[in-house]
């Protein structure tokens, strides 16, 4: 007979059960020393997991009130949904039935999160395939679910689960989700302002009433994490407005009975205006007083600001940090007075210990070298920390063309006190592109291209590009390689070979074909940290062919001059550049001077001069004004009677002054084409801004704009009414293929003879 030990659920109770079978040995409820110890029952699960949770071993003495500790302690491992302690004489035999493992989740119906999401969410509450499948977590998980939802706005979703049995004691979860659609915010009321109106308050919340320009807005779609940032965007407003004592009282959020309508209240306590009174100084100032007052943006008498004064601090924290005090701690310490409603102010400043960096170490680059990363700090190893340098090269980094994104953390070594480590992790971007396509262009027809290019050639960060284009326009076999660090000092060199068939017909200018094969050398010498200089000495070989529409202008100049030429140039450029990208740059300058000029002795003499500035600003978050400039110049020198006429300046297009069909701006010819001129003037204004239905896009802008340009026969010849300008919408998308850029545009003061085209694209497409 045999004594059999079995937990029993009923309810929420517990029961211990007891039968004997008299067919084996005699029933005895004295205690045993077990001999051995068995487990049956086992599919996935060691004996060895088994026993090293059972509270018992081997020559242990075992009695019945000791038979609940162990069904207990296997039970709560969840493994098992049922256990059984059976003995057999000196053994002990643990019969378990295990819980079914799960073999898959399957989720459908989500479109508002993503399943990785999700799935992420479920394994919180420890439901993942391959875990053991409990009956008791569907209805966590149910609600984990539900709680993703509701904090999107989404209280109408539902979640229906099923679970499908498989053979050896598995199980599928099936997740079937109808999202429903976002509450949407019809009201939000404030209670308490009355410094400032409803209006002023809640315009710079992301959420309440959609603006009447952006059908695709969601402003008005409910989201806890969005209402709990215009809660502090509201705190914000008012102690940068002197109210130090401002309290967000309750804020309620109400679903209407349907629960697709929220309202929306905010009950505050604005408290007095406060003023600053004194702003004083404290701590150990390594850096002079006077210099650290020149960085407070606070003052006495000024409005109380939180704003100013934690960039005020941040400004110190920045000083001391090129100082070499990498964790200095700038605390700002108010003293309220009550009565007089002032605040003193104590910047109370702790600079730390003062260190140096150990060592720079990189993460992340699985195809650049090391030292092409290396070439492009500012802040070397062994020397002393520097806020500005660490700040310099990470910009630095990040405006490589391979490089994706770059993040810099500042670590202290272990057991020192003077010395810290930079991690810096770099996310790399493919950098090499082979490409055969075709499209369509408005300004050059049906396109077709095969190009080799590597932005970071075998990890040195050369580049390389091999290129051949046609269309109805032009044909173009090009070769080029850039290297650069040429020198350890940061000049680079490169070359380009080139030969480009134009029919200048076919992109609606003057009449005439011509052939072009040249190369040209290199050179960029960095002048300072934002300057450089390059030096492009060049060949070219020109050929003009021409037929019977060829208009009188170009016959006269090729009987004067010949039709073919070969010319030796010279190109020199400086720039200024403080952007903080090359693409959909945030903030920063660009400033470009060029002076291009044919050397004396070649068989035509000519110089082009020209100045192009761009101002990025950063006017929100994604958000950049950019104001755009250029003037161009160009004039024949020597015994050349004028610039050739296939070096004059066109405008009017998608790289002009769009809304205007391509180079159909200017002078033109007698058959009435366009010639060109030998001044022109651009200029331009930006709102740049992600898709309002794509904001999250990385690579795709839109801008509102207003461009302005003309091309004159001469700079004498400027009139400012002759300017052309237009306004409309652009969108530029960073494809696979290239830059594709679209605009509408509206020409402001066309006159009659101009040639206006309202939607341009530039698009291609491979195949």
């Amino acid at each position: 007979m045999f004594l059999e030990v079995r937990r029993l659920i009923a309810g929420t109770g517990l029961a211990i059960a007891l039968s004997s079978t008299p067919t084996i040995l005699h029933a005895s409820n004295d205690a045993f020393v077990i001999e051995d110890i068995e487990v049956e029952g086992l599919q996935r699960i060691a004996a060895g997991t088994v026993f090293s949770y059972l509270p018992v071993g081997v020559g242990d003495t075992f009695d019945e009130a000791q038979s609940a500790d162990v069904i207990r302690a296997l039970y709560r491992t969840g493994f098992f949904s049922d256990v059984s302690l059976l003995r057999r004489d000196g053994v002990l035999v643990v019969t378990v039935e295990e819980r079914p493992a799960i073999n898959e989740i399957r989720i459908s119906g989500n479109r508002d999160i993503k399943t990785e999401q999700l799935m992420d969410a479920l394994q919180q509450v420890g439901m993942a395939r391959g875990r053991v499948f409990n009956r008791s977590v569907l209805e966590r998980m149910e609600n984990e679910l539900l709680q993703q939802y509701f904090a999107r706005g989404k209280y109408n979703v539902q979640v229906d689960v099923d679970v499908d049995e498989l053979p050896r004691n598995r199980v599928d979860v099936v997740i079937d989700i109808a999202e429903g659609r976002v509450a949407r915010i019809q009201q939000i009321n404030l209670v308490g302002n009355e410094t400032y109106s409803d209006q002023e308050l809640t315009g710079r919340f992301e959420s309440g009433d959609p603006p009447w320009y952006n059908p695709f807005s969601r402003r008005d779609h409910y989201s806890r994490q969005r209402l709990s940032g215009d809660l502090e965007a509201l705190r914000s407003r008012y102690l940068d407005s002197g109210f130090v004592n401002f309290n967000i009282d309750s804020t309620q959020v109400t679903l209407t009975p349907d629960r697709k309508d929220i309202y929306v209240t905010i009950n505050i306590d604005e408290g007095e205006q406060y003023a600053i009174s004194e702003v004083s100084l404290a701590g150990d100032l390594v850096v002079g007083e006077e210099a650290l007052r020149a960085l407070l943006e606070v003052e006495s008498g000024d409005t109380f600001s939180r704003s100013r004064i934690t960039r005020s601090a941040n400004a110190i924290s920045d000083r001391l940090g090129d100082e070499g005090y990498a964790f200095a701690n700038v605390n700002p310490i108010p003293e309220l007075d009550e009565d007089n409603r002032t605040v003193a102010l104590t910047f109370f400043v702790d600079p730390g210990q003062r260190v140096y960096v150990r060592r720079i170490n990189f993460s992340g680059n699985t195809r650049t070298r090391d030292e092409v990363f290396r070439r492009e700090m500012r802040q070397m190893e062994g020397g002393w920390y520097s806020a500005s340098n660490v700040d310099r090269s990470q910009v630095r980094l990040q405006r490589l063309s391979y490089v994706e994104d770059v993040n810099v953390e500042t670590r202290r070594v272990p057991g020192t006190e003077d010395q810290v480590d930079l991690d810096i992790s770099v996310r790399e971007r493919l950098s090499g592109n082979f490409m055969i396509g075709a499209g369509y262009s408005q300004s050059q027809g049906v396109l077709f291209n095969t190009s080799v290019s590597q932005e970071n050639f075998f990890g040195t960060g050369n580049r390389v590009s091999l290129a051949v284009n046609n269309s109805q326009v032009s044909t173009l076999y090009s070769l080029s390689y850039t290297n650069p660090y040429y020198t350890i000092d940061g000049v680079s060199r490169g070359f380009n070979v080139f030969y480009r068939e134009t029919d200048a017909f076919r992109a609606d200018i003057s009449r005439y074909s011509s052939n072009r094969l040249g190369a040209n050398l290199t050179y960029g010498i960095p002048l300072t940290e934002y300057d450089t200089f390059r030096i492009t000495p060049g060949f070219e070989s020109i050929e003009i062919l021409t037929s019977d529409n060829t208009p009188d202008e170009i016959f006269e100049y090729l009987d004067t001059e010949g039709d073919q030429f070969d010319l030796y140039t010279l190109t020199a450029s400086l720039s200024h550049d403080t952007r903080n990208r090359t693409v959909f740059a945030e903030k920063g300058n660009l400033q470009r001077g060029t002076l291009e000029f044919s050397v004396p002795g070649s068989d035509l003499e000519y110089y082009k001069i020209d100045y192009r500035n761009e101002l990025f600003t950063p006017v929100r978050e994604k958000i950049t004004f950019k104001l755009s400039g250029e003037v161009a110049y160009g004039e024949a020198y020597g015994d050349t009677g004028d610039l050739p006429f296939f070096e004059k300046y066109f405008a009017g297009g998608t790289r002009s002054v769009r809304g205007y069909r391509d180079l159909s701006l200017g002078p033109r010819d007698s058959r009435n084409d366009p010639f060109g001129g030998n001044f022109r003037v651009l200029g331009g204004a930006e709102l740049i801004f992600p898709p309002p239905f794509m904001e999250e896009a990385a690579n795709v802008r839109m801008s509102l704009f207003l461009d302005a340009g003309q091309v004159y026969p001469s700079y004498e010849d400027f009139e400012a009414d002759e300017i052309r300008a237009s306004v409309g919408v652009g969108m530029t998308w960073l494809s696979p293929v290239g830059a594709l850029t679209f605009s509408l545009a509206e020409a402001l003061n066309d006159e009659p003879g101009d040639k206006l085209q309202s939607f341009q694209f530039n698009i291609g497409a491979s195949f």
